[in-house]
């Protein structure tokens, strides 16, 4: 699995500089919202998180530190829902998580403040998660090591290739569907379950 580089300049030893450093995300989260990521500044950060800019500059380099952290809280949220939902072991093949899987991103997309800008990182920078691999290619890769240990499939290359793919398409779908409406539109959200279920399926095989 890809290995993450942390965008901390140093970790915060103790839980009062884990809670302003999660305070600071917050901010930023808040602020993409009405703003985008545009308008994010260190400054606005700071004042938005009521710490010193100081504090800020003590964890992170930069804004795009900050964003690159709160993409990461994103993944790791979205990986832990992910996780939550296969082990309820209702499944009857790995590819039918295709619908529980876009529910956890849409119920992101409107509940989790900034992650209908950020979500992992596309709007600050395809490279955002990691340096050597897109943002897709992360979250991808993470589905993949999640789906192996959940139904025994074999970790093939092709089921790499097909997860990239369907992540990409299925991105760009998802983004369709909620640039036409602010919750996502309820027709273009099935036809990407339906897309990238029938385009699993038929390309790998359970054991």
């Amino acid at each position: 699995m890809t290995e993450i580089r942390t965008p901390l300049r140093r970790r915060p030893a103790q839980r009062r500089s884990a809670e302003r450093v999660q305070r600071m995300l917050d901010a930023c989260a808040d602020i993409l919202d009405e703003d985008g990521y545009d308008g994010l500044t260190t400054t606005r950060i700071a004042q938005r998180a009521e710490v010193a800019i100081g504090s800020v500059y003590q964890f992170f380099p930069d804004k795009r530190a900050v964003a690159q952290a709160l993409a990461l809280r994103n993944l790791e949220s979205f990986g832990e829902r992910v996780s939550a939902r296969l082990a309820e072991g209702s499944f009857g093949d790995w590819s039918d998580t295709v619908g529980a899987i876009i529910e956890i991103f849409v119920e992101m997309h409107r509940g989790v403040p900034g992650f209908r800008v950020l979500r992992f990182g596309d709007v600050a920078d395809i490279n955002l998660l990691d340096e050597g691999a897109d943002n897709n290619s992360v979250v991808a890769d993470r589905l993949r090591v999640m789906i192996v240990e959940a139904f025994g499939v074999a970790d093939t290359p092709e089921l790499a290739r097909a997860l990239a793919i369907a992540v990409e398409a299925g991105d760009a779908v998802l983004k369709m569907a909620f640039r036409r409406v602010p919750d996502g539109d309820p027709q273009i959200l099935a036809e990407a379950e339906r897309l990238i279920h029938g385009y699993l399926a038929s390309h790998i095989t359970s054991p």
